[in-house]
């Protein structure tokens, strides 16, 4: 079951008494938390009925001997696990999935990582309670995401603005809302988003990010890559080094990807590599820049200057240093 369906279900006042979640992507998980915190009671009925552990400080049996309490002038109480992954002992709570109170609706938030499915704990939860595990949403996805959370809300953007929020950020569905909602709130009476909003309201450059230099990369363009390189050298934060290497990375991954499908047809790029519709230009003109087997090479050049930059045979290089050494192998590569 999807966590929009448990929220839904709590909103037409459906409950189950045991709610696991768990997994790597922690987004959806707080969601449902924040959700239960706030909405399943009344203000009235929080103040005998709403109990909030935390997994570091809590032990399992205080967490029991709340989930057998009775409610108080209501229905039901409300009983939350947060970093839930923290508590000791925490298979201990068996003895209580097993047999939960109808009255009690216990949520635990086990974020980062999954319990063992091959315990006895597992196949209780499972049989049990409401059990979901949440996996981080894949990068090419993350785009659409945007898209959709921007549609929701009765908003356009544009798929360059779109990019530039991705490929900053990362995979930080909670950031990125976080970003795009102070980004709404300065809109005023405007319904679409551009890449002048995203500097100024974000505040990623539009000419000086991770994107545009993966673009410049990308188009064999020397002169605009060791500028922006100085560009970023100057501002630390505009697209820091561990930033930039993904980014490469997955652009050249996908363009090797390119190659492997054998088509020009750009409906079937965009489908099946995973790329924006209005980004599959981009990564045929590559192709002109970059061959096949450079492109492998290419891809062996960035993971080793990421070992670079963790240290290993760095040579006591900055960061700036590294990375020119690597646009310059990388376009020589594409010379030869």
């Amino acid at each position: 079951m999807p966590i929009s369906k448990i929220i839904d279900n709590w909103k037409n006042k459906v409950y189950d008494a045991v709610y696991w979640l768990e997994g790597e992507e922690p987004f959806y998980i707080d969601q449902a938390v924040e959700y239960a915190e706030h909405h399943l009671l009344t203000e009235a009925e929080k103040a005998f009925n709403l109990t909030i552990f935390y997994g570091k400080d809590a032990d399992w049996t205080q967490v029991v001997n709340a989930c057998k309490r009775y409610p108080v002038a209501a229905e039901k109480q409300v009983v939350i696990l947060k970093e839930a992954q923290h508590m000791g002992q925490i298979e201990k709570l068996l003895s209580y999935v097993e047999n939960p109170l109808r009255t009690t609706i216990f949520v635990v938030a086990h974020k980062d990582k999954n319990v063992d499915g091959r315990s006895a704990f597992a196949k209780v939860l499972k049989s049990k309670a409401i059990m979901v595990s949440t996996k981080k949403m894949y990068d090419n996805k993350l785009p659409e995401w945007v898209n959709t959370w921007i549609a929701e809300r009765g908003f356009q953007i544009a798929p360059k603005a779109v990019q530039i929020i991705v490929d900053h950020i990362g995979n930080d569905l909670s950031r990125i809302q976080n970003e795009l909602e102070k980004l709404i709130v300065n809109l005023g009476s405007r319904k679409k988003i551009t890449e002048d909003d995203i500097e100024k309201y974000i505040g990623i450059s539009k000419e000086y990010n991770a994107f545009e230099f993966q673009d410049a990369v990308a188009q064999k363009n020397f002169s605009k890559s060791i500028k922006m390189i100085q560009y970023f050298e100057s501002n630390n934060k505009a697209a820091p080094i561990q930033l930039i290497l993904p980014t490469l990375y997955a652009f050249f991954s996908k363009l090797y990807a390119v190659y492997g499908l054998g088509t020009s047809d750009e409906r079937r790029i965009a489908s099946e590599v995973g790329i924006a519709p209005f980004l599959v230009k981009n990564y045929t003109a590559a192709t002109r820049h970059y061959s096949y087997g450079k492109v492998e090479h290419i891809l062996l050049l960035i993971q080793e200057y990421n070992l670079k930059v963790i240290g290993i045979n760095n040579g006591g290089n900055t960061d700036g240093d590294l990375l020119k050494e690597l646009v310059i192998k990388i376009m020589d590569t594409a010379a030869k």
